[in-house]
């Protein structure tokens, strides 16, 4: 592809290809970490193969990413007829028909978008009599926050079914999500309150279980460990977990405790296997590691709970320090490095 006119039709490869080289080098990498191995293949492929891009077309493909991005943040907001009112304001009613037409041309607008204002027990009275796979496709649309409020709360043996179903399920036919669709949201109403559609996968999983609580998360991992060993290994290289502490560097596990109170921290220690309380312990100043053995000689029994919680504040704040960028978390065997 070289040098197509404004007139020229231009595949959606082509303009996701003019749009990673436009924004540049490191924020292309940015979008990266939200692809598959495959899109990164063919999206690799389509730039190699793009010899020029002309100021027009570059200018014509932000803009209509931009617009478009508008037009989905509008319908999370507000649902389609809100996203319509507002682009209808901002570029007048032709263009944002045409935005709004290509977008759910293209997308579509979210299934389940009615529960989107429900909160979490309305959609476990919702579901409460749902077989697993129902409840596994509705949560692969919930925003990850709120469904990790649902799992928590699900029985602890649907809990391991539900996530399983959501980490196996690759695509569904459009008739069965139009009919859960369907009943769902009559059940909801009364409450008062193509080919196929790509929905859950590992990648949901692993953001749901990366923002429930510690309790949760180790409840799923350890049941999926004798259930499903393989899935429970590919979440587990997929997201941080208080053990994987002792994996990080030393700079990262001293700069990660610069943000951690020191009470967290003995009380962390109460749960913790020997290998993250001596990696712990190893990355503190003398004095701190005193003061914290003093903490835990005198400190009496702890609920589970209260050491789950300041497990999870410390896991919290790696991914918080990981997304800042102030150190990199690497998955799999690989070693962390301090930024």
């Amino acid at each position: 592809m070289s040098g197509k006119t404004s007139e020229s039709k231009l595949t959606s490869r082509e303009k996701a290809a003019i749009l990673l080289i436009t924004i540049g080098k490191n924020q292309a990498a940015q979008l990266f970490k939200y692809l598959t191995e495959e899109e990164i293949a063919t999206l690799t492929l389509a730039i190699t193969t793009t010899s020029k891009v002309t100021k027009e077309e570059s200018e014509g493909v932000l803009t209509e990413f931009l617009e478009t991005c508008l037009a989905q943040k509008y319908i999370s907001e507000g649902g389609l007829d809100y996203a319509r009112g507002v682009l209808k304001k901002a570029l007048g009613d032709t263009k944002a028909d045409e935005v709004l037409d290509k977008l759910t041309e293209t997308l579509q607008v979210r299934p389940f978008e009615f529960v989107r204002k429900a909160d979490t027990m309305q959609i476990l009275h919702l579901v409460a009599n749902e077989n697993p796979q129902t409840i596994a496709l509705l949560m692969s649309y919930l925003e990850p926050k709120k469904a990790s409020s649902v799992l928590a709360a699900l029985p602890n043996e649907l809990q391991v079914d539900v996530v399983t179903r959501m980490a196996n399920m690759e695509s569904v036919i459009p008739e069965y999500i139009r009919e859960a669709e369907m009943i769902l949201e009559q059940r909801l109403a009364k409450m008062g309150m193509s080919d196929q559609t790509t929905v859950g996968g590992l990648d949901a999983v692993v953001k749901i279980i990366n923002s429930v609580d510690r309790g949760t998360e180790k409840n799923i991992l350890e049941s999926l460990d004798i259930l499903d060993p393989d899935l429970s290994e590919s979440i587990k290289k997929n997201m941080f977990v208080f053990e994987d502490i002792a994996k990080l560097s030393n700079q990262a596990i001293q700069r990660v405790l610069k943000d951690v109170q020191q009470g967290d921290i003995a009380i962390s220690l109460k749960g913790a296997n020997e290998e993250v309380k001596g990696v712990i312990m190893g990355n503190l100043s003398k004095r701190l590691q005193e003061m914290i053995a003093d903490d835990l000689s005198v400190m009496g029994p702890m609920r589970m709970k209260d050491v789950e919680d300041a497990q999870q504040r410390i896991v919290n704040a790696v991914r918080a320090l990981e997304e800042n960028g102030e150190i990199i978390v690497s998955r799999g065997d690989s070693s962390d490095v301090l930024i």
